[in-house]
């Protein structure tokens, strides 16, 4: 398989993968490969970098090493996982009916933009709770 950069007569850029380049020789000239943007089917290859990969593989970061993973235990070690029941706990602490602790969970879009609205501190977090992960 090869990735071909490929450009229309209307000049918009696109990509698309191949076989190989006879293969997209061949589609081109039967009329089969079109532009994603406005549907031409006058479509040429253009200057592309080639991929290039080095010797030295580069780990990724140990999860312990990453923000978002530090994070993510900082909440869950200190924080009560209520799933779907958020926003009503949410706003029963803000209403005084239940005392304050730290929570996290998960709220429709539409009921956490209320929360906001209605003055009561809540954020999105930047990652998927590992209780709603399998």
């Amino acid at each position: 398989m090869i990735r071909f950069h490929l450009k229309c007569d209307k000049d918009h850029e696109f990509e698309s993968w191949f076989q190989s380049g006879n293969a997209f020789d061949r589609l081109v000239a039967a009329g089969m490969v079109s532009c994603a943007t406005c549907g031409s089917t006058a479509v040429t290859k253009t200057i592309m970098a080639p991929a290039v990969s080095t010797s030295k593989t580069i780990a990724p970061p140990k999860p312990a090493e990453n923000p978002l993973h530090k994070l993510r235990d900082e909440v869950e070690a200190n924080s009560d996982y209520v799933g779907n029941s958020f926003v009503q706990e949410a706003r029963d602490m803000h209403d005084g009916v239940i005392p304050e602790r730290p929570i996290y969970g998960e709220a429709k879009i539409d009921d956490a933009k209320k929360l906001v609205e209605d003055g009561v501190p809540v954020l999105p977090l930047p990652f998927v709770p590992r209780k709603k992960t399998n």
